[in-house]
């Protein structure tokens, strides 16, 4: 037996083989007590943890991992943790089976998308997305135990050194929090039982996006517009996304119902709302001439009806978006950006910030209550003094390069 005992090393096991029997043969690690290696009849090398359990009166044996796919030092780590939890009165093989039976985060993921998300989110779709891309591959198979804040930690730090989807550089610090966010949430709604592995993993800082279309943009960007390879649909819809200054998840879900032509009004219902509050939108001329024209064409339910889509109504358009601004030579501009020039020129023509931010259906507790007794038409007059601004760049003088004589 004393031959059987050695000091595991990667030259030691390397050299060991079968001795041609049908038996099978195991040598024990001195290094580590329990930790033995079984050789078969075929060679194959596997690391086993055997130790005597007192408390149940019986030898426990657990296959590790074969060798050398398992290295030594994790198979010495995995048989000091069994033998500990033996020491301690632990039924290490039926934790063994829980672990196995224990679910995986896609589960959990999936349970909270159908009981929480769907029923109450409205962005879940979002969250949908934003798991497949960040979460899916490296989360999404680890059963519930793996995880622990560095681990986590770990993850959230890698995202931002992912390249982006669409565009150059990498994912911004301010993705990788939405995703440790939502990871975060779904293990405080579904594994209450556990720690939540989120709890002090530091998120990056972020800065808030100031991005909107200058005066000599929106002149390229008009002209993008209007040139024949923009579809009528994304036109009008980039349009009216921009002299609303609605939400672009609201414009394309945009009901003819809602729309009160009689009050130049669009009520946005609650149910589609972000802040879960019914909206009113004054419609200035300029948008209302897009719904006139659309109202004459189509017998849709919808402003924007796309009869391909599932929903029934136009999805975000990203190619004839990315073709659009590339044509107009501008860069780092989303959809998104449009509600923030409405709300940008208004601050330009001298609109308060409660002007502003009811025209964009912001929500905070202090200024609720002004929202709730400002009239609309101070809002309607300040969007379209906005847009009679946007309007004044299509002729903006070209530059004028002087030059001097020799």
């Amino acid at each position: 037996m004393t031959k059987n005992k050695i000091l595991f090393s990667d030259n030691q096991l390397t050299k060991l083989s079968h001795d041609g029997s049908t038996k099978r043969l195991y040598f024990y690690d001195t290094g580590q007590p329990s930790l033995s290696l079984c050789i078969t009849s075929t060679g194959t090398k596997s690391f086993q943890f055997q130790a005597w359990d007192k408390t149940r009166g019986k030898s426990v044996t657990k296959t590790l991992g074969k060798y050398p796919s398992m290295p030594i030092k994790e198979a010495r780590k995995e048989a000091a943790s069994l033998l500990s939890g033996v020491n301690a009165g632990i039924d290490v093989i039926e934790a063994a089976k829980a672990v196995r039976n224990e679910d995986t985060f896609a589960e959990i993921f999936d349970r909270w998308l159908e009981i929480h998300a769907k029923p109450h989110r409205k962005t879940w779709d979002e969250d949908v997305r934003r798991y497949n891309l960040y979460i899916e591959k490296p989360l999404g198979s680890k059963q519930l135990s793996w995880f622990t804040p560095d681990k986590v930690r770990k993850w959230h730090c890698d995202i931002a050194k992912l390249e982006k989807q669409r565009g150059n550089g990498i994912v911004t610090g301010t993705t990788a929090n939405r995703a440790l966010s939502l990871v975060s949430t779904v293990f405080n709604r579904i594994a209450t039982e556990r720690p939540n592995p989120c709890k002090g993993v530091k998120k990056f800082r972020e800065q808030s996006r100031d991005r909107f279309l200058q005066p000599s943009e929106l002149q390229r960007f008009f002209e993008a517009l209007e040139a024949p390879e923009t579809p009528a649909m994304t036109r009008d819809y980039l349009l009216m996304s921009m002299f609303t200054g609605a939400r672009r998840n609201n414009v394309m879900q945009m009901k003819w119902v809602d729309i009160q032509f009689d009050q130049c009004l669009w009520k946005i219902p609650a149910s589609q709302s972000k802040n879960s509050e019914t909206m009113t939108v004054p419609l200035i001329e300029p948008a209302l001439q897009i719904l006139r024209a659309r109202k004459a064409v189509t017998r849709s339910i919808f402003v924007f009806a796309s009869p391909s889509s599932a929903s029934g109504h136009l999805e975000e358009p990203k190619r004839a978006w990315k073709s659009l601004l590339k044509r107009a030579k501008l860069s780092d501009v989303r959809i998104h950006d449009l509600r923030r020039t409405m709300g940008s020129y208004q601050t330009m023509t001298g609109a308060s910030s409660t002007i502003v931010g009811k025209t964009l259906g912001h929500k905070s507790q202090t200024a609720t209550a002004v929202y709730a007794r400002l009239n609309l038409d101070p809002v309607r007059a300040s969007m379209e003094a906005a847009v009679e601004m946007m309007n004044a760049s299509k002729i903006l003088p070209e530059k004028i390069v002087k030059i001097g004589r020799k």
